[in-house]
């Protein structure tokens, strides 16, 4: 009857289908045989070290990573925290050592300038004498002071004006 139809005979298409099937077979046992790996694999990758399961350990470790994010937080915010301080710390500085008296010898007189990050601060100048020692404050506001400042104040200032991050 199928021959009518198709054209091929009966016996060809049963030993198509009986090939088939073994193809099948032989590939349902290389399935079983690599599942059966997989599963000694599995196993043995889930009993971990001195009897401590893979999922304890997993615990652990995520319970690390989310504390480590807290604490990397933390450390950001006080990081931005310092920055804003440091604005208003003095982080340029300029010393000039110089005799106030030609009399006087060894450069005990100095001028110091401190400046912060905008250029604010001040000027001090200690003058050495045989009768003492006296200090003079000049206030900097944006690199200038508005009282007029002596050479060696003058010298101390563009040195802190030139300096950077205290270097």
């Amino acid at each position: 009857m199928f021959e009518q139809y198709l054209g091929i005979s009966t016996d060809y298409i049963i030993i198509g289908l009986a090939a088939l099937i073994v193809i099948l077979i032989i590939l349902m046992i290389i399935n079983v045989v690599q599942m059966s790996k997989l599963k000694k694999r599995y196993a043995i990758f889930m009993k971990g070290k001195n009897a401590k399961s893979l999922e304890e350990t997993l615990i652990y470790r995520l319970e690390q990573v989310d504390e480590l994010i807290e604490n990397n937080a933390a450390n950001e915010r006080n990081i931005d925290t310092i920055f804003k301080k440091m604005k208003f710390d003095f982080q340029k500085y300029g010393l000039v050592k110089y005799d106030a008296f030609q009399e006087m010898g060894g450069k005990l007189s100095f001028s110091l300038a401190l400046l912060n990050e905008k250029d604010d601060g001040f000027v001090l100048n200690a003058v050495h004498s045989r009768d003492g020692c006296y200090t003079y404050v000049k206030e900097i506001i944006d690199g200038h002071s508005i009282i007029s400042l002596a050479e060696e104040e003058q010298q101390a200032l563009e040195q802190a004006l030139s300096s950077t991050n205290g270097k």
